[in-house]
């Protein structure tokens, strides 16, 4: 049990790391920041966002929690929206010229798939597929 609290703890703390740095990184792109530029900025999203994917991987094998079965429904969607949020993040962080316009529909948009894959985390109860 203890592996599975430590890996859950790992998993959240790059889940708040992420958010965090999707956030900081969208209003310094808004901005045009310079921090946009720095070495850590462009490194240190990609090494938490592995982490992130690595502890939920573990955190599957570990709960038994499997997606795309009758049990994790709930994980199935989760992970339907994670990439929607993913695709929403590159739309209002990618470096093809885009109006800013589109970059704050994308990131509000990703901000609301944020919130619904927050919750199916911690309800663990399907919003579509139930």
């Amino acid at each position: 049990m203890s592996s599975y609290i430590w890996v859950k703890n790992l998993h959240l703390v790059t889940i708040t790391l992420s958010i965090i740095l999707f956030v900081l990184r969208f209003f310094w792109k808004w901005a045009g920041s310079a921090m946009l530029q720095k070495r850590w900025v462009r490194i240190m999203p990609h090494a938490v966002d592995t982490l992130l994917l690595l502890s939920g991987v573990a955190l599957i094998f570990i709960t038994h929690f499997y997606p795309f079965s009758p049990q994790g429904t709930w994980l199935t969607e989760k992970l339907f929206g994670v990439i929607i949020y993913i695709l929403l993040g590159f739309v209002a962080l990618s470096k093809r010229p885009r109006s800013q316009t589109t970059r704050w529909i994308a990131f509000i948009l990703a901000l609301g798939c944020l919130s619904l894959i927050v919750k199916l985390a911690m309800t663990k109860i399907p919003l579509l597929m139930g």
